[in-house]
C-alpha cells in the first residue's frame, strides 16, 4: 500500500527546529543523527531530511550522509523564500550529492488557508512560485531528480495539478493528507483528483474543535483524528509501486481555519458546496469540544522535556495505529543487514 517513513516536522522541538534562535529553544536537540536513529527504530522504508540540515555541511560530511543512508530512500525538503531571482541550484547540488531522488518544497508561505491575509501579494507570490518551479525543474531534470510540490495550507488538489502539468514531467505533487482541509476541500476528493501526479504522501491527522469563525485543526497522533485514512489508500490504490508515506504529525500550533467568514474566501476558485458537506461531516469525527483545552505542550509553555515527551508519543502511537490499518508491516525495527 505504502512504503512509509519518517517525516523530520512532527519532532520539530525534539530535533531543534522548533524555536530555534529563540529562548524557548531546545537546549537538547538530537538534530539529524538523531532523526535517523529514530526513523530506523520504527522501521522507516524512506526517510525525509531538512535541506537546512544539508546546507551546513561540506561535501565531504554530504558525502558520508551519501554513505550513511546508501539503500534508503531519501526526499530532501526545502521551499522557496519568495525572493526575486532565487533559485533552486544548492538544493539540487545537495540533494544530488547524497543521492536522494526528489526534492520536495512548498511555494508560497500562506498558513490555515489564509490567501485573503496577503492581498494582492497572493497572486504575485503564487505567480513567483509558478515560474521558479517551471525553470528550476529544467535544472533539476538535468540533475536526475524529481520535484514535488506539497499542498501546504495554500493550494488546492486542482491548482497542484494545474501548476506540476505545466512545470514539466518531472514534476509532482505531494500530498498532505490533513492539509486539504485547511483550504477547503475534502482530502479523499483531492487524492482522487491528484492521483496522476502524486510522488509521496505526508501522513498527517487532525482532531478539529469547532468554532464561530470555522474550525481549529490540532495535532494528533496519525490515526486518531478525522482523516479518513483507508478511503484515501484505495483513492491511490492505483499507483504502482506503492508510493512512499512519511509520518508527520501537524505543526505544534493549532491551525484556525475561519472559512466561514466571506472574506476568507477571497482568491479561490469556486467549490462545491457538495465537497465541502463531506469535509466538514468528517471533521466531526473525534472532534474537539468547544471549551476545550485544544493547546499542544508547547503552546501551554510546557517544560522542554514535557514537549519532547509529547512529540516522541505521537510518533510511536501513530506507527502503532498505521501497523494496526496494515499501511506499516507488523514486526518490529529493522535489523541489521536487512
Amino acid at each position: 500500500m505504502f512504503r512509509v517513513g519518517l517525516n523530520p516536522y512532527g519532532l520539530a522541538y525534539t530535533l531543534g527546529m522548533q524555536g530555534a534562535g529563540t529562548p524557548r529553544a531546545n537546549e537538547r536537540p538530537v538534530g539529524m543523527a538523531g532523526f535517523v536513529a529514530a526513523a530506523r527504530d520504527v522501521g522507516a522504508q524512506c526517510i525525509e531530511l531538512d535541506g537546512r540540515w544539508l546546507a551546513a555541511m561540506a561535501d565531504e560530511e554530504l558525502a558520508r550522509v551519501r554513505d550513511d543512508l546508501a539503500g534508503d530512500i531519501v526526499i530532501c525538503s526545502y521551499w522557496l523564500a519568495q525572493e526575486e531571482g532565487e533559485t533552486l541550484a544548492e538544493a539540487i547540488r545537495q540533494t544530488a550529492a547524497i543521492g536522494a531522488g526528489m526534492i520536495r518544497l512548498h511555494l508560497t508561505p500562506v498558513l490555515e488557508g489564509a490567501r485573503a491575509r496577503w492581498g494582492a501579494r497572493w497572486g504575485e507570490m503564487l505567480a513567483h512560485g509558478r515560474a521558479t518551479l517551471t525553470r528550476e525543474a529544467v535544472r533539476a531534470a538535468d540533475a536526475g531528480l524529481a520535484l514535488a510540490i506539497e499542498d501546504h495550507q495554500d493550494l488546492g488538489s486542482e491548482e497542484l495539478v494545474e501548476i506540476s502539468e505545466e512545470a514539466g514531467e518531472n514534476v509532482g505533487v505531494i500530498f498532505d493528507t490533513g492539509n486539504p482541509f485547511a483550504v477547503g476541500e475534502d482530502p479523499v476528493a483531492f487524492a482522487r483528483r491528484a492521483c496522476h501526479r502524486i510522488r509521496h504522501v505526508h501522513l498527517k491527522d487532525y482532531v478539529a474543535q469547532p468554532t464561530d469563525e470555522g474550525y481549529r485543526l490540532v495535532r494528533c497522533a496519525i490515526g486518531d483524528g478525522c482523516v479518513p485514512f483507508q478511503e484515501i489508500a484505495a483513492a491511490l490504490a492505483s499507483h504502482t509501486p506503492p508510493l512512499t508515506a512519511s509520518i508527520e504529525p501537524g505543526a505544534l500550533e493549532a491551525r484556525h481555519i475561519r472559512l466561514f467568514t466571506s472574506e476568507w474566501w477571497n482568491g479561490y476558485p469556486q467549490r462545491d458546496a457538495r465537497e465541502l458537506g463531506v469535509a466538514l461531516a468528517r471533521l466531526r469525527q473525534n472532534r474537539l469540544s468547544e471549551d476545550a483545552d485544544f493547546r499542544t505542550p508547547w503552546e501551554r509553555g510546557a517544560p522542554g522535556d514535557e514537549i519532547v515527551a509529547y512529540e516522541m508519543a505521537q510518533v510511536r502511537r501513530s506507527v502503532e495505529n498505521l501497523r494496526a490499518m496494515g499501511f506499516m508491516p507488523p514486526q518490529g525495527p529493522r535489523q541489521e543487514g536487512d
